[in-house]
């Protein structure tokens, strides 16, 4: 199979690039800005499938950034759209989207300040009404959004992946499971962190790899159609940091609410993958515990290693 794919060398693109190895991959090799130049390199290449994962992702700085998230994200994205419409041999187009486009919905602010079990919290599903409530999200749907215009206008093929928060990074501590761990690690007093009320569910790279590579080999089966990954694991930022703590031994002092504000901050994020286990067979294989304890196992080595 001949696989385009953008955002090769970022978390997912560089775990991808070693699990198709036994297909012809090629890199986006321009800004997506770029339009006629990303537009030329296509053409060249008229690749069966599409890899679609190269964005801004870190949600909290779009508030800060807006325009260029939007023009990265969404407009980056219509110019390869539109220039993937001339792809002779495209049987798909795959799609990262997120989560975060449910971004607020009437149950969010029922839990801000409940203290319900986790295993009660509802999950969210490919049925739910999307309500984006941040730039990076905001731009995600709206790309979702011209797809479907794409495929009923055009017949353009597309599957899009609506991506649960990740946890496994090796080389990157920006994001709340790896940069709790490596504070813990570093720091035996005291480390500093942002909210800790919402709800979050978590996949471990290894499964979110194994689901990207089901999704892109499969496409006859999920061909036009969108997907959440879960698993509806959902707990409490709290209780996860709680959990990491417990698991290095950290007896510390957790200091919430030391970055900056997220304007309209999301209390609940949490979703199904029964659809995508359905049409393919994929399902998440690694628990949270596990996950949690090769990640700390990682850094750990990491952190010895530098001492």
């Amino acid at each position: 199979m001949k696989i385009f794919i953008t955002g090769a060398d970022g978390f997912i693109g560089s775990h991808l690039v070693k699990q198709l190895a036994e297909h012809e991959l090629h890199f986006l090799q321009h800004d997506l800005r770029q339009h006629e130049l990303v537009a030329n390199q296509l053409k060249a290449i008229n690749p069966q499938v599409i890899v679609h994962l190269a964005a801004r992702t870190e949600v909290e700085q779009s508030f800060y950034e807006q325009t260029t998230f939007s023009d990265i994200n969404y407009v980056g994205t219509v110019n390869l759209i539109e220039s993937a419409k001339q792809c002779t041999n495209l049987e798909n187009f795959v799609f990262a989207s997120t989560m975060e486009v449910y971004g607020w919905q009437p149950i969010s602010d029922l839990i801000k300040d409940r203290n319900e079990t986790e295993e009660d919290i509802w999950a969210f599903d490919e049925e739910t009404i999307p309500n984006p409530n941040a730039p990076y999200s905001v731009a995600k749907y709206a790309c979702e959004k011209y797809l479907e215009y794409a495929n009923r206008s055009y017949g353009f093929p597309y599957t899009i992946i609506r991506q649960t928060n990740s946890y496994g990074r090796k080389d990157n501590d920006f994001f709340v499971t790896e940069r709790a761990i490596t504070q813990m690690l570093g720091n035996t007093s005291d480390i500093y962190m942002g909210y800790a009320e919402p709800y979050r569910n978590f996949i471990y790279v290894d499964d979110l790899v194994d689901a990207w590579c089901t999704v892109i080999t499969q496409p006859d089966a999920v061909k036009n159609q969108l997907f959440c990954l879960g698993p509806p694991n959902a707990v409490k930022i709290r209780h996860w940091l709680r959990t990491i703590a417990d698991k290095i031994g950290w007896g510390g002092e957790i200091h919430w609410n030391t970055r900056p504000p997220r304007p309209g901050e999301i209390y609940l994020l949490n979703s199904k993958h029964d659809k995508l286990t359905a049409a393919t067979g994929w399902e998440p294989k690694v628990d949270m515990d596990t996950g949690l304890d090769r990640t700390i196992a990682h850094w750990r080595d990491n952190l010895d290693s530098k001492s």
